[in-house]
């Protein structure tokens, strides 16, 4: 379904009577990058993103409130002068928002985020959307996770159970036997494994294989053991948000406006996970791009991916070869959606992603690498 489209205002008028300051989100704009980044932070006339070498100028501030999601638009100096004259929570929030955009990340998994990591998907399954059935067999698919090593990957994530849209959920025994030798023989090969599941049995098998990230499409949410077994082997976790069930997610979702939405749910679960154990250091945020989402959705979420960076995480995107990419024009079919894969993840490392989560590893590197070179000549 379609969502509404944030109401344009100024900063004067955007905070109604029954605007909380927790209902308060900053999208940084006027990114920059290169020698006029750090001009410009050195000067103080921007802030570092994420305390990368992108910098951000201004940011649309976007607040809910009865009847949808209002915007308004500011440089950063403009910003701090109106919240100085607000409410003290109001003034609190934007000033911790600010905090988390700018702030480095520390290292995660053995990574450090100031450049992208690569995250190779090997999926052990039959009905996968992209590659069902090609790496059923351990065998190969330890080759395949070889391969993509090979290729550039800084992490393999392994994935036993079909998450796309309409699947249908597997017993997490069945999971496990698929995953189980595929993590430990890459894990043993020095491979930094990533085990893509939502059972808490699975994760608990695969972390004792050699896993050190768990990759959750429910956020440690769907399964109540999950944070305690996060917790307890001190592993890295991924936070993803999906609305409902794989096998229904994509019957009519609906937001007021999903990049809002969903930094809300990744917020309620940051906060959640730690109250388990599992440090805030640990975590990385995916707001699930194709999960309970229809293309406005995605894409709405796509043009607004900095505004991620106020959860104070790392942010993966994984845009590979999904049914997003695929309903554009001269994209249907899985085999031909390379180009549309490519452009995503260059949107996203632009927007300052950390983590981008992709099918064709070595070329997303190229692409990256090329990326990169143009903004150290600016």
């Amino acid at each position: 379904m379609p969502q509404n489209i944030p109401i344009a205002t100024d900063l004067e008028s955007l905070i109604d009577d029954e605007t909380s300051s927790a209902q308060l989100w900053l999208r940084p704009l006027g990114l920059l990058v290169g020698k006029v980044a750090a001009m410009a932070v050195e000067r103080e006339l921007a802030l570092p993103l994420a305390g990368g070498t992108k910098a951000f100028a201004a940011a649309e501030l976007l607040a809910r409130r009865r009847g949808g999601v209002a915007a308004a638009v500011a440089p950063l100096p403009r910003l701090r002068a109106w919240a100085e004259k607000q409410s003290t929570p109001v003034k609190t929030r934007i000033a911790r928002l600010l905090t988390a955009l700018s702030d480095k990340r520390p290292h995660w998994a053995g990574f450090a985020l100031d450049r992208p990591v690569i995250m190779g998907i090997l999926n052990v399954t039959p009905d996968s959307f992209s590659d069902g059935g090609a790496f059923i067999d351990p065998a190969r698919a330890v080759q395949h996770g070889r391969a993509l090593l090979g290729a550039g990957a800084d992490i393999i994530d392994v994935g036993g159970e079909s998450t796309r849209p309409g699947a249908k959920p597997v017993s997490p025994q069945e999971e496990l036997r698929r995953v189980e030798k595929v993590v430990r023989e890459l894990a043993e090969a020095g491979a930094a494994v990533s085990i893509d599941t939502r059972h808490a049995e699975v994760m608990e098998g695969a972390l004792a294989a050699g896993a050190r990230i768990v990759n959750d499409i429910t956020a440690l949410s769907g399964d109540p053991r999950s944070p305690a077994v996060a917790a307890r082997a001190k592993a890295f976790v991924v936070l993803m948000h999906m609305q409902g069930e794989p096998l229904t997610m994509q019957a009519e979702p609906h937001y007021d406006l999903a990049s809002v939405e969903v930094a809300d749910y990744l917020d309620g679960r940051i906060a959640a996970c730690e109250v388990s154990g599992v440090a805030k250091t640990r975590i990385v945020v995916d707001p699930g791009i194709g999960f309970g989402k229809g293309p406005a959705h995605n894409f709405e979420i796509l043009a607004r991916l900095a505004l991620f960076h106020g959860l104070g995480c790392g942010v993966l995107v994984g845009v590979s070869r999904k049914s997003v990419v695929g309903g554009l024009e001269g994209a249907p079919a899985v085999g031909q959606r390379l180009p549309g894969s490519l452009a995503g993840a260059l949107h996203a490392f632009g927007q300052g992603v950390q983590i981008l989560r992709v099918h064709d590893v070595a070329e997303t590197r190229q692409a990256i690498a090329m990326a990169r070179a143009i903004e150290s000549g600016a």
